[in-house]
């Protein structure tokens, strides 16, 4: 299975100015699998830890800060010597084990000559006096992409859509097996455990059950790590997601989790799923310039789910819908959520919506100076009178609208086909 981020992580390995790496992530997203393969592909061997797993491991930790001892005890509890530049240290599950995340910071200080990943689910909800600030690197880990996913069921097709470049129109025939594939996309997700049972059982009622349970074990870690945040809290606004987006504007409303409910009560439940990984926040923007992060609305925003599958299988969508029907209920709303999934970590500022009284543009994203707006369409519908609006007022260098349309530009707006969300950084 081919993940981007292992580019990320073989370059890491060769930095100078290498610290131990954290990787973040929500859980199931393919660390574990990830730090695996980068140690089988990339160094002469390499040492697991679970913290999870293995008790005893917490009481090296505990005990010890010399890197180097840690090191020593290591070797013998795994019955493997680690060799410098050789050996890749993985630690999972770091969570569980404040004291060997703060051992981190003494590996970056005194034992640098070592390589150390360590990961772990729900970090960024940490407090920070356990997290070793400054003293390490990070990566983050989002489930699969479109063109991982597309990698993953079917290669050949991979092979071309790689090969796709700027201003290059895309032949009917590979247009219409992208569009399938992303159909396919909206229904299994990019979760890699899903994407597994897909290419190996190509079962939908097994890839419901994975997800069934998924959401299960999401759900049950609200209570096992919620830390001082009210986990009904948190499930309460996780299990509100799909009806939030299902209003007419998707603003995120307090009110909907419950009645009567107001901010104060629920501002912490939604930073810790934010934090870990689990909801992708949209800030509206009061104006749509360089730098759009000091315009942030911090009162007025959208909540998206991590992962389009999770959030079709949430919704209560029938396959048949996305495979059969040309308009269904939510179309839209999923079509926007994959969108973003796509281009969230694509580029260094996350993407904003704007709206006011006179409409609303999806999504803008900020490339070096330029502003550019996005609009989603869940079919091959042209562009709303709001976005031709705001073309004609603001007059953008780039305007991008994604739809089942093939790859043209019409006027001053670019047409992508959603399945090419995620190279959106290569083609603006």
């Amino acid at each position: 299975m081919y993940r981007n981020a292992m580019e990320k992580l073989i370059k890491w390995k060769g930095d100078p100015r290498r610290k131990p790496l954290i990787v973040k992530g929500a859980r199931q997203v393919g660390k574990t699998w990830l730090m695996h393969e980068f140690g089988k592909s990339q160094f002469c061997d390499y040492v697991y830890y679970n913290f999870d797993e293995e008790d005893e491991l917490k009481s090296i930790f505990e005990a010890n800060k010399n890197p180097h001892r840690i090191i020593e005890l290591l070797g013998m509890l795994g019955g493997k010597k680690i060799i410098p530049g050789e050996t890749l240290i993985i630690f999972d599950e770091i969570q569980e084990c404040s004291s060997a995340l703060n051992a981190l910071k003494y590996f970056n200080e005194k034992a640098n000559e070592y390589h150390v990943v360590s990961a772990g689910s729900l970090l960024g909800t940490l407090l920070p006096k356990s997290f070793p600030v400054g003293q390490v690197n990070l990566l983050e880990i989002f489930p699969m992409t479109f063109d991982e996913f597309l990698a993953a069921i079917d290669e050949p097709l991979y092979s071309f859509y790689r090969q796709i470049e700027k201003g290059r129109s895309i032949e009917e025939v590979f247009h219409k097996r992208l569009l399938e594939a992303y159909n396919y996309y909206l229904i299994i997700g990019g979760l890699p455990e899903c994407v597994s049972a897909w290419v190996q059982h190509k079962d939908p009622q097994m890839i419901h059950e994975i997800q069934n349970e998924l959401i299960t074990i999401y759900e049950n870690d609200f209570a096992k790590h919620n830390g001082k945040v009210n986990s009904g809290r948190i499930l309460l606004v996780f299990r509100s997601i799909v009806s939030q987006l299902a209003k007419p504007n998707e603003k995120f409303v307090y009110g909907c989790i419950k009645e009567g409910a107001r901010a104060r009560e629920f501002e912490e439940a939604i930073e810790w799923l934010v934090s870990a990984g689990m909801l992708l926040r949209v800030y509206n923007v009061s104006k749509p310039e360089h730098p759009l992060k000091a315009f942030d609305q911090l009162n007025y925003f959208k909540l998206f789910l991590f992962d389009t599958g999770l959030l079709k299988h949430m919704a209560g969508i029938d396959n048949a819908a996305i495979l059969l029907k040309s308009d269904y209920q939510f179309k839209g709303q999923l079509a926007e959520n994959f969108v973003l999934q796509q281009l969230h970590g694509q580029l260094d500022i996350a993407p904003r919506f704007y709206a006011n009284n006179r409409g609303e543009i999806d999504f803008l994203i900020q490339n070096g100076m330029k502003i550019i707006p996005i609009e989603v369409k869940a079919g091959d519908g042209k562009s709303a009178a709001s976005f031709k609006s705001y073309i004609k007022q603001k007059q953008p260098q780039t305007a991008l609208r994604f739809s089942k349309r093939g790859y043209v530009t019409d006027g001053a707006i670019t047409n992508l086909p959603l399945y090419l969300a995620a190279m959106t950084r290569q083609l603006i």
